[in-house]
C-alpha cells in the first residue's frame, strides 16, 4: 500500500496494491499501521456512510466544524471525481484544491483531515462510495461551500448539467462563507492534528 499526501497539507492519496487472480481480486482497502506512519496518527473510526449516485450528480462541498471529522473515501463501485478544498483561514494553500479519482479500476482512497472540505462527481451511470469517519455527523456540526463557486472554478465534468441536492446548490461561496464566520482556522487545524499524534488524541 503506498500513501502519498498530495499539494494540501491533510489531502492523501491511498494507492493499495491489487492482487487479482482467476477468482478476481484482493486488496487491503485500509492498513492502520500503514496510515498511521504516512499520516502520524492512527485513523479512528465512528462511522461508516455509504452513497449512490447517478451520473452527473455532484456531492459536496461539505465540511465539519472542529473537532472536525476526518475521511477516508473509497469507490467500490463505478467511478467518482473527488475534489479536496482548503479551507482553513490562514493555510498557505487556502482556497486551492486538489483532485484524485477513485473507481473500481483503480481501487485508489483518499483520507482527508479535519478542517478540510470535499466533494464529488459520480462519472459513471452509478458509482457507490464508501466513507470511513472519524467522527458522527450531525446537522450542527455540519456546513457546506457551494461546489459551483466560480472563484474557486473547480475542475468538475462539464459534459451535462450538474444534479444537486437544494442544501449544496444554496451554499455560501467561499468568500460569503469567510463572512460568515464558519470556516476553520489553520492554527486551529494544526492544534488538532498536533493533538492527534499523542497517545490518546485519537480516542478524544
Amino acid at each position: 500500500m503506498r500513501i502519498r499526501e498530495l499539494g494540501i497539507d491533510g489531502a492523501f492519496l491511498v494507492e493499495p496494491k491489487v492482487f487479482p487472480d482467476s477468482r478476481g481480486q484482493f486488496l487491503e482497502v485500509f492498513k492502520q499501521p500503514a496510515f498511521t506512519e504516512a499520516v502520524g496518527h492512527p485513523l479512528t473510526v465512528a462511522q461508516v456512510n455509504c452513497s449512490v449516485s447517478v451520473l452527473g450528480t455532484i456531492r459536496g462541498l461539505h465540511a465539519i466544524h472542529l473537532p472536525g471529522q476526518a475521511r477516508y473515501v473509497s469507490c467500490p463501485s463505478g467511478a467518482i471525481r473527488d475534489i479536496v478544498v482548503d479551507i482553513r483561514q490562514g493555510s498557505p494553500t487556502y482556497g486551492r484544491h486538489v483532485v484524485a479519482e477513485l473507481s473500481e479500476d483503480n481501487r485508489h482512497a483518499l483520507y482527508l483531515a479535519e478542517g478540510l472540505a470535499h466533494g464529488f462527481a459520480a462519472l459513471t451511470e452509478q458509482a457507490t462510495v464508501f466513507y470511513l469517519c472519524s467522527s458522527t455527523w450531525s446537522p450542527e456540526t455540519s456546513f457546506e461551500v457551494n461546489p459551483l463557486d466560480p472563484d474557486l472554478d473547480l475542475p468538475w465534468p462539464r459534459d451535462r448539467e450538474p444534479v444537486l441536492s437544494d442544501k449544496d446548490r444554496a451554499a455560501p461561496s467561499l468568500k460569503e462563507a469567510e463572512r460568515l464566520g464558519i470556516l476553520p482556522s489553520y492554527a486551529d487545524c494544526l492544534a488538532r492534528y498536533a493533538e492527534l499524534a499523542t497517545p490518546d488524541g485519537a480516542s478524544r
